[in-house]
């Protein structure tokens, strides 16, 4: 009686869905995002001041891509075998670390220093990208995207409170303009600890007689796990590089900081409002349409980037390419969960996420010199063949898994 009773008593606690946890994790977004787009709208305006070279105005963007490359695999590992809560608190102490050392920076005027210190926040961003594996380990199979949006969808806090917490506290601290801000996102960061704290993400349950993990190499050569990492990493890349140079962008068409605040906050919003809908989208349509419509939207933003110069037109440009990012991102997401099993989504996790890391980081250590040599209609340009790969790659699946029945 036992032995046939616990067997069910296990499965069905393995396929309920948390709620409960799915909110805690979409609130730890939201704090994350409020970090993450606080120092995107001021990075460039700092460095801007403090390079040496202007052209190096965005390495302290790209220094935070660094440190966030560099942790991935590492974090995701380490938090296979320590567990999702203690590894997110880690994250948010590290926050407070890095925040504290760019205010240092900041005093002194080091650009070396500041660039030093958004490496380590850039630690504290890779930890919390896996929120959404965390929402994806607490839900049905048939729940996953729904769960993956939703904790994206808290980014919208993020959103607003970010940038406007950067003009709110920038001059907080007079002898140096922004270090207030850093202050209060290491705030930010010590109320995500709280959060954190109540977050539960049970180990996955893998069965005795579950096949043996497979090398790295053998899953990445399944096409579902080339089209994912193309879509996410391109995506986000593409998304970062237009990102990152707006503020520069608009400090050259004369716009104002708040101005540029405002736009990197619509354009936030963009990024992780459609989370409310995308799940289901992606449960109607198909994984693969939903990717093809956020190819289709960031080629939106590129029509309007290079239709003029104006706060609306960056605006509405930069909203469209949230919304494209947000269609690749969490599509490339739940792509990714059907090429690997339980026991392999750590590594399968931490190396699609730096390949991401990794085309960020190019992708800001270019923004700056290309927004400065070849101007923002040049950069945007520059999009279009990007996304005609992630278009060719979908195709090629969609083929793929056409042909499949006709093969067996």
């Amino acid at each position: 009686m036992e032995s046939r009773v616990c067997p069910h008593l296990l499965q069905a606690m393995v396929e309920r869905t948390s709620y409960r946890t799915i909110a805690l994790l979409a609130c730890c977004q939201a704090l994350l995002l409020t970090n993450g787009a606080g120092l995107i709208a001021m990075t460039a305006l700092i460095g801007y001041e403090l390079a040496p070279q202007k052209s190096l105005a965005t390495f302290g963007a790209a220094t935070y891509v660094i440190g966030s490359a560099l942790a991935t695999m590492p974090a995701s590992l380490w938090m296979a075998r320590v567990g999702r809560r203690r590894g997110f608190m880690t994250g948010a102490m590290i926050n407070v670390a890095g925040c504290a050392l760019a205010i240092v920076a900041l005093l002194a005027g080091s650009f070396v220093l500041f660039c030093l210190a958004t490496g380590v926040v850039g630690v504290y961003n890779a930890i919390g990208l896996q929120y959404r594996f965390a929402a994806a380990e607490v839900a049905t199979t048939a729940d996953r995207p729904k769960a993956i949006s939703l904790v994206l969808a808290g980014g919208i806090v993020g959103g607003f409170l970010g940038p406007a917490s950067t003009v709110l506290a920038r001059d907080w601290i007079p002898a140096a303009p922004f270090a207030g801000s850093f202050l209060l996102l290491a705030a930010y960061a010590l109320v995500a600890l709280a959060v954190q704290s109540r977050v539960h993400v049970p180990k996955p349950v893998i069965p005795h007689d579950s096949p043996s993990a497979r090398p790295l190499a053998a899953i990445a050569r399944q096409p579902a796990f080339v089209v994912a990492v193309l879509a996410g990493a391109l995506g986000y890349g593409l998304m970062n590089l237009l990102m990152v140079a707006t503020p520069l962008a608009m400090s050259f068409c004369s716009h104002p900081y708040g101005q540029a605040a405002l736009v990197i906050q619509w354009h936030v919003v963009g990024m992780y409002a459609p989370g409310f809908v995308t799940g289901h989208l992606i449960a109607r349509f198909g994984v693969l349409r939903v990717i093809v419509a956020g190819v289709l939207t960031v080629g939106g933003c590129v029509a309007v980037a290079l239709a003029g110069n104006s706060v609306a037109h960056f605006l509405v440009a930069l909203a469209l390419l949230g919304v494209g990012w947000n269609f690749m991102y969490t599509g490339a997401t739940a792509l990714l969960g059907e090429s690997h099993g339980p026991h392999e989504k750590a590594k399968v996790q931490g190396a699609n996420d730096f390949a991401i890391f990794a085309t960020m980081a190019i992708s800001s250590l270019s923004s700056g010199a290309l927004v400065s040599a070849a101007g923002w209609e040049r950069m945007n340009l520059g999009a279009l063949p990007v996304l005609a790969v992630v278009l060719v790659a979908v195709a090629w699946l969609a083929r793929a898994r056409r042909l499949r029945p006709q093969a067996a």
